[in-house]
């Protein structure tokens, strides 16, 4: 999962959005904050799908959990900023250890069909319960904090986070935890001989990317000043499932190259067409039949040759 040569990427990656403030235009800002985001929601779901092999089609339902949460609490509580982020995630990660504990008693797709289902629950309450919510026209005016209301300060505070969240991945996936992951994925039968408690230790996996789903979460609300049921819906679980099998589901990096590769990929197909539904499509396509392994995947081929 983890090597010397994504350890580098992710240093440039981090050495180049360092420098995107200093271009002298907010748009580049604005878009590096977004797909940052995105790839912390990807990074989350890796836990489950690329570490532990259990691809959850519900994930979107921990991003809206945290990103409702941390606007009640900063809102409708006025609680500090690190109060209510730090209380947006434990509910993120609540909601995961319920929904994990029944989930992770099932395999394959009877799994992700379990995960869907959580998922449409949590969009229905967000759509009915609109004394917290706010139904159908969503929690507006995200009372965010008044140094965090400049773009910059806001791309610098989610750059800090996005790294922490990384780091604490990165040791996560190079930890014994995170190998023994990798072993359950590979051989569930076999690591349950070895002494791993196998149901366990999904349900820690699921409880983890539901935690850092919801810290995305808590970020995509203060950015966007607001938070909509569409974030539970299933669309979104499933955008996030074509970042991760886009840059690369068994890779570390893979996540946070697929988020940025769609991402701008929507944004720029946007500008031109209406039928980016159509291009994701595609995109699905070329990934299950001639790239199943992802960029990553192509980028190790093409570096195989030199290397012999």
């Amino acid at each position: 999962m983890t090597s010397r040569p994504q350890l580098i990427f992710l240093l440039a990656v981090f050495a180049v959005l360092a420098v995107v403030p200093f271009l002298g235009a907010r748009y580049p800002v604005e878009l590096a904050t977004q797909v940052m985001i995105f790839s912390l929601f990807a990074l989350s779901l890796n836990v489950l799908a690329g570490q532990t092999g259990n691809l959850s089609f519900g994930h979107a339902a921990f991003l809206s959990i945290g990103g409702y949460a941390c606007a009640y609490f900063l809102t409708r509580l006025g609680w500090p900023l690190a109060v209510s982020m730090a209380g947006a995630v434990i509910m993120s990660a609540a909601a995961a250890l319920i929904i994990g504990a029944l989930c992770v008693r099932l395999n394959a797709i009877y799994f992700s069909m379990l995960t869907l289902a959580f998922s449409m629950l949590v969009w229905a309450v967000a759509t009915k319960w609109r004394s917290i919510t706010g139904g159908d026209d969503g929690f507006v005016g995200v009372d965010v904090p008044i140094y965090l209301t400049n773009p910059y300060s806001f791309f610098w505070f989610t750059l800090a986070v996005c790294a922490l969240s990384v780091v604490a991945l990165w040791i996560l996936s190079a930890s014994a935890m995170g190998h023994a992951l990798v072993a359950i994925r590979e051989n569930p039968t076999r690591a349950s001989f070895l002494g791993m408690n196998v149901k366990r230790m999904r349900l820690a996996a699921f409880v983890i990317a539901g935690a850092f789903a919801g810290l995305a979460g808590c970020l995509l609300a203060m950015y966007v000043r607001g938070m909509y049921p569409q974030t539970a819906f299933w669309t979104q679980s499933g955008q996030v499932i074509i970042m991760v099998l886009l840059g690369g589901i068994h890779s570390f990096i893979g996540p946070i190259i697929g988020a940025a590769v769609l991402y701008l990929l929507e944004v720029i197909t946007e500008q031109y067409t209406e039928y980016w539904s159509f291009v994701m499509g595609l995109i699905l396509l070329a990934i299950v039949m001639a790239f199943p392994e992802g960029l990553v995947g192509i980028f190790s081929k093409l570096r195989a040759p030199r290397r012999s």
